[in-house]
């Protein structure tokens, strides 16, 4: 079952937005340590109004919780949805951290995807894509992108299978990223 994500989901969700999200994870919170980096992301997940939001957050339900999840949003809301994680980052002495701008503003943006590993396999990941690219066309957006590390080989092959073509590259927490886009067609 795939439903929208609730803050009551953080324990199951945020270590998998800590996989998924990996170095970006520190840039986000500005410190570089894992517990207190979730603890920070568990905080912005179960608030409203923030790229983390659980309000941009799928969950996919399997034995009564949560195993795994798609966040998105649509690019033209990035400096709106980043600024709570800004302003933070400023508040504990970090000014001058510049957040990537990950999606461009034409495009619903596919910001971060991760299933539990003991669940692997069983087309988790792929059925939360559709429902991102269902959601996108709901809203009637025609283009939704994300990025996939360089070195991601296997996420790289889901995307390309479900019609995702590279046409650019970011460099986004010391790691380069390809940006890949697919047409939908929005629902009227």
């Amino acid at each position: 079952m795939i439903r929208q994500a609730q803050p009551g989901d953080a324990a199951s969700v945020i270590p998998l937005i800590y996989s998924a999200i990996g170095d970006i994870a520190f840039t986000l919170t500005g410190t570089s340590d894992p517990e207190q980096a979730q603890h920070i992301l568990r905080e912005f997940f179960e608030r409203r109004d923030n790229r983390l939001s659980y309000e941009n957050t799928l969950v996919a339900e399997r034995d009564g919780r949560p195993v795994g999840f798609i966040l998105f949003y649509h690019g033209s809301r990035t400096a709106e949805l980043d600024r709570p994680l800004v302003e933070r980052l400023a508040a504990i002495g970090q000014p001058d951290v510049t957040l990537t701008k990950e999606a461009r503003d034409d495009e619903f943006y596919l910001d971060s995807l991760a299933v539990d590993p003991a669940y692997q396999g069983q087309g988790i990941a792929k059925a939360l894509m559709e429902a991102f690219e269902a959601e996108a066309a709901r809203r009637g957006y025609d283009k939704v992108s994300l990025i996939v590390e360089e070195s991601n080989d296997k996420a790289r092959r889901l995307y390309e299978a479900k019609g995702y073509e590279a046409d650019g590259q970011l460099q986004v927490s010391g790691h380069l990223y390809d940006h890949m886009v697919k047409r939908v067609v929005p629902v009227k």
